[in-house]
């Protein structure tokens, strides 16, 4: 392998895995039941069960690099077991390592205070309570985060918040108790990138009202608990807000890029099962005389599948290790390719799959409808693939800027 796994995350991995036959797969009809019939405004029983078990088993909080507070793996270490993960949608959270969690957890623990992180923090890690991030908003195109209208007005030791956000993930769950919020503390500055900060918005504080959840396709609360969020005159301390006013897009970028790679591992382990489904099924149906896996264009499909995979995950693997080595500012490229990329890949083949099934492709009984919702949504999650593509080609074209 060009990223080989270091001892410990082979034995981690190889008990996810175990956890995931034993406990994950028997369990995912039920999950996705009990989504269909709670709904987005409920917690599921099933994840509240499983979450001692795999805290037992050690599988808890892997994610968190350059903290004491988790696992003690890198981005690269991470990377192996987070594909295992999103081979269902069910397992993440099982494993208190789900979005937005995973991201605000990070934020805390670089940017928040000893108190944010008893807090906050302290719970969050011990899946006791969980959190939603604030950025997304409907009137303006939010793929430019620097038309964000969301304000933040100092007001004495208080500052005042007001804003209508919406794919706010999370904040129909009533375990949700604390948001990022992000907003305009400083709108006349010439630098745009400095007119923006992020604060700590309890969720119980007077103003906040979660309007309604937003479904994916259709689906409420499955792959993610979207929901659009009014925030009326609230008013938290001067002491919430993150590392100092005008800095939001900086904490922004030390959130986003951890983000991008656990979406990409995990939509990498959802292609990984969508192509074992796919391989399944045609061996087993019967077309034209003959299986459905002899027909020219299966084959195709599927050794495409497998390339697309492979170079997929190549290079994820580059991009995380490139984050542990220089950064995720000097990374940027890296992250940006990666989110283009396996979103892309996973839509294709998960098509393909859908394709493969026939009919039932499109129901509910496979998971390949909640699957492309997943992946559909990626492409646009942590920015659009068009935001990070003219990213990319900035960055080549600055390497010509003296030919």
């Amino acid at each position: 392998m060009l990223y080989p796994m270091s001892p410990k995350v082979v034995e981690l991995k190889r008990k996810l895995e175990s956890f995931m036959d034993r406990h994950i797969y028997p369990n995912e009809d039920r999950f996705y039941r009990e989504a269909e019939e709670l709904g987005p405004w409920k917690v599921y029983p099933v994840v509240e069960e499983l979450k001692p078990l795999a805290r037992a088993e050690g599988l808890w909080n892997l994610f968190l690099p350059e903290s004491n507070r988790g696992a003690g793996l890198t981005n690269l270490e991470y990377a192996p077991l987070c594909e295992v993960m999103g081979r269902s949608h069910l397992a993440p959270e099982v494993f208190n390592c789900s979005a937005p969690d995973t991201g605000n957890m990070e934020v805390l623990e670089r940017y928040g205070t000893e108190k944010d992180k008893e807090r906050w923090l302290k719970p969050l890690l011990a899946g006791e309570i969980r959190s939603c991030f604030a950025m997304t908003e409907p009137a303006v195109a939010s793929s430019d985060a620097t038309n964000i209208e969301s304000s933040i007005v100092r007001d004495g030791d208080h500052y005042l918040i007001n804003g209508r956000k919406w794919y706010t993930t999370n904040a129909t769950d009533p375990r949700c108790k604390i948001c990022i919020f992000m907003g305009k503390t400083d709108p006349d500055n010439p630098d745009r990138h400095k007119q923006q900060s992020m604060i700590l918005v309890p969720m119980d504080t007077p103003g906040i009202e979660v309007k309604r959840p937003l479904p994916v396709f259709g689906f409420y609360g499955v792959p993610d608990r979207a929901s659009e969020v009014v925030f009326t005159n609230v008013r938290v301390p001067k002491e919430n807000m993150l590392l100092g006013e005008g800095r939001g897009f900086e904490i922004a970028q030390g959130r986003l890029g951890p983000g991008r790679i656990h979406h990409c591992m995990r939509l990498i382990g959802l292609s990984e099962r969508t192509l074992e489904k796919m391989c399944r099924r045609v061996r087993s149906r019967v077309a034209f005389g003959k299986p459905v896996s002899e027909q020219t264009v299966t084959q195709e499909r599927i050794a495409e599948a497998r390339i697309m995979i492979e170079q997929a995950r190549l290079l994820t693997l580059n991009a995380a290790y490139a984050m542990d080595t220089v950064g995720n500012k000097v990374a940027k490229a890296e992250i940006a390719m990666i989110k283009v990329a396996v979103p892309n890949m996973a839509c294709q083949i998960i098509d393909w799959a859908i394709q493969a099934h026939g009919g039932g492709g499109t129901s509910n009984d496979f998971g390949l409808t909640q699957a492309y919702a997943t992946a559909r949504l990626l492409r646009l999650a942590d920015g659009p693939d068009e935001v990070h593509r003219n990213q990319i080609a900035r960055f080549e074209l600055k390497k010509y800027s003296n030919a």
